[in-house]
């Protein structure tokens, strides 16, 4: 591979991994509501969850910078898909931020080498079984909107507001 070339897929690279990191953030963000209006019954599985996006938030901080590149940060709050007023909206929620995680993690995957493409693949998959088991249902590509029929969560490109939860503005 010519320097260019490397530089090039170094650079998209860091790019889909950025993007991972804000739907991480993002996740958190949401799992904060989620754990606010859940059930009792699923309150330990949200729990679970929101750890979990805590710590790929964490890793992916520390892959970001041993790319060179410059953590993206949180933002202060997020303007939620839908209201969530109460336990059934927190289950939906919870099963559009897993459906959003795995479509960025399904474009690091397409992005990465080596055994950050094998970390991605398991984010993907974690993503994806979080989100059949709030959702009840399942998608034959988990991750790849291209292949379910609906918009792309492709890193650089802006998801549907319907598919994730947003920055505040």
């Amino acid at each position: 591979m010519s320097g260019r070339a490397r530089d090039d897929a170094r650079a998209a690279e860091l790019t889909a991994l950025q993007a991972s990191l804000a739907a991480e953030h993002a996740a958190v963000y949401g799992y904060g509501v989620v754990g606010g209006r859940i059930g009792a019954a699923r309150r330990a599985e949200a729990r679970a969850a929101y750890d979990a996006h805590r710590a790929r938030r964490d890793a992916l901080i520390l892959e970001v910078r041993d790319l060179g590149g410059q953590p993206v940060a949180a933002n202060a709050a997020y303007a939620l898909p839908f209201p969530v007023p109460d336990s059934v909206a927190a289950v939906r929620l919870a099963a559009r931020l897993e459906e959003r995680v795995a479509g960025v993690y399904a474009d690091l995957v397409r992005a990465a080498t080596g055994t950050r493409r094998g970390a991605a693949a398991a984010a993907l998959r974690e993503a994806a079984v979080r989100a059949v088991r709030w959702s009840g249902e399942s998608v034959a590509f988990p991750g790849l909107a291209e292949r379910a029929g609906e918009g792309t969560g492709a890193a650089g490109a802006a998801p549907s507001a319907s598919a994730s939860v947003a920055p505040s503005r």
